[in-house]
């Protein structure tokens, strides 16, 4: 029997690009299962992460850096050294689509440290996982700009 079990969902939307993407999370104690799908992606990879910020005022521009409450340098999802939010890369297919399911035990859904309320954020480009070299490797993974955003909200089914 699972008992404390958490979820949330993140809707994603550019109109003006035509990408979306649905972002769903289920806490299950030490870790978080997050299942991503998008469409509209031009083919290859895209960096995806968690924002600090919920704010979506001015699009994507205002959901802050990526979720580091830890102070820690950028990194892959795998990494030791990683921002919470740091989730790695999507790969779109030719179609520009793309599907992945992650366990995280960083992420959280509940506590101090809670992801809700946060935004997730759909890069242009490939996140270098902080190994890139350039001035921004070690903050964004040097992904490029916000392709699209949404808010991480609570919700009870999927």
């Amino acid at each position: 029997m699972q008992t404390n079990v958490t979820r949330a969902i993140c809707v994603m939307n550019n109109e003006q690009l035509g990408v979306k993407g649905l972002v769903k999370f289920e806490e299950l104690g030490e870790i978080t299962k997050i299942w991503v799908t998008f469409s509209g992606l031009k083919p290859g990879k895209h960096g995806f992460h968690i924002h600090e910020f919920g704010n979506l005022t001015n699009a994507c521009h205002t959901a802050g850096p990526h979720y580091n409450p830890y102070k820690k340098e950028h990194g892959g999802s795998s990494d030791e050294e990683r921002h919470v939010g740091d989730l790695g890369n999507l790969e779109a297919d030719d179609n520009g689509n793309a599907e992945t399911v992650y366990e995280d035990r960083l992420i959280r859904l509940t506590g101090e440290y809670s992801v809700i309320g946060r935004s997730c954020v759909i890069h242009e480009s490939e996140d270098d996982l902080g190994r890139g070299g350039f001035s921004d490797s070690k903050t964004t993974g040097h992904a490029g700009g916000r392709l699209a955003c949404g808010i991480i909200g609570i919700t009870q089914n999927f």
